[in-house]
C-alpha cells in the first residue's frame, strides 16, 4: 500500500505542476516536477516516515500522506486568486479522478474470468481508490500548506505575506490539529468512504 500511496501523491503533485504550467508559470517544469517520477516528489517525514509509522504502529487505519509541495512563482500567473485557486485544487482534483478511474477498472475487472474471491488480489483496488480519497479530502483541510489553505486565504481576504508567515509554522500545527482533534480525521474517512459507496451505487457493484 505504500508504493500505492508514492504513486497516488506523484499523480497529486504532478496535477499541481501541470495546472501552474497551464496558467503561465513553468517553475515546477523547469525543476523537473511536473512529471510522474515519485522519486523527485518524495517528502521525507510525509512521503516516508508518518506512512511508515502508521503501517508500524495503527496499521487499521487508513495511510495516508503527502509529497514534496511543488514550487510556483504565483507571478507568473494570469490572475493570482482564480490561478492560485485552479492550481491548488488541481492535485485534489486529480485524486478524484484517480479515485473514479480504478473503481471503473475494479469494476471492469470483476466482470473478467478472475480470481474474485474475498481474498483476491482484485479488491485491493477499493482500497487504494478509497486511499486516494482520503488524499484528497485531507488537503482540502484549510491548514497550511495543504491545498485548502489557499482557498482559504482568498475567501478571508488574508494577504499573501501573512499567509506566508503562517505558513511557516503549518506542519506543526497540522500535528497539534491531528493530535487534538482526532474527529477531523473520522470527517475526512467518512467523506472519502461515502464518495467510494457512492460510485460503488453507480457502477452498480454487487
Amino acid at each position: 500500500m505504500w508504493m500505492c500511496l508514492v504513486a497516488l501523491l506523484s499523480f497529486h503533485e504532478f496535477g499541481h505542476a501541470w495546472a501552474a504550467h497551464k496558467c503561465g508559470d513553468d517553475t515546477a517544469r523547469l525543476m523537473g516536477r511536473m512529471t510522474l517520477n515519485p522519486i523527485v516528489h518524495i517528502d521525507p517525514i510525509g512521503t516516508v516516515l508518518i506512512p511508515l509509522m502508521i503501517l508500524l504502529f495503527d496499521p487499521g487505519i487508513a495511510i495516508f500522506g503527502w509529497a514534496k509541495p511543488v514550487p510556483v512563482n504565483p507571478r507568473n500567473y494570469g490572475s493570482r486568486t482564480r490561478d492560485d485557486i485552479f492550481v491548488s485544487m488541481a492535485g485534489p482534483a486529480m485524486n478524484v479522478v484517480l479515485a473514479v478511474l480504478i473503481m471503473v477498472v475494479y469494476r471492469l475487472a470483476l466482470e473478467l474470468p478472475i480470481d474474485v474471491t474475498e481474498d483476491a488480489v482484485v479488491h485491493k483496488l477499493g482500497l487504494v481508490a478509497f486511499i486516494s480519497m482520503i488524499l484528497c479530502v485531507f488537503n482540502l483541510i484549510p491548514i497550511p500548506p495543504l491545498d485548502g489553505s489557499h482557498v482559504m486565504r482568498h475567501v478571508i481576504g488574508m494577504s499573501e505575506e501573512t499567509y506566508m508567515r503562517i505558513a511557516q509554522y503549518g506542519f506543526i500545527i497540522l500535528l497539534l490539529a491531528i493530535n487534538l482533534f482526532p474527529q477531523l480525521f473520522r470527517i475526512v474517512g467518512a467523506v472519502s468512504i461515502g464518495v467510494i459507496k457512492l460510485l460503488q451505487t453507480i457502477l452498480m457493484f454487487n
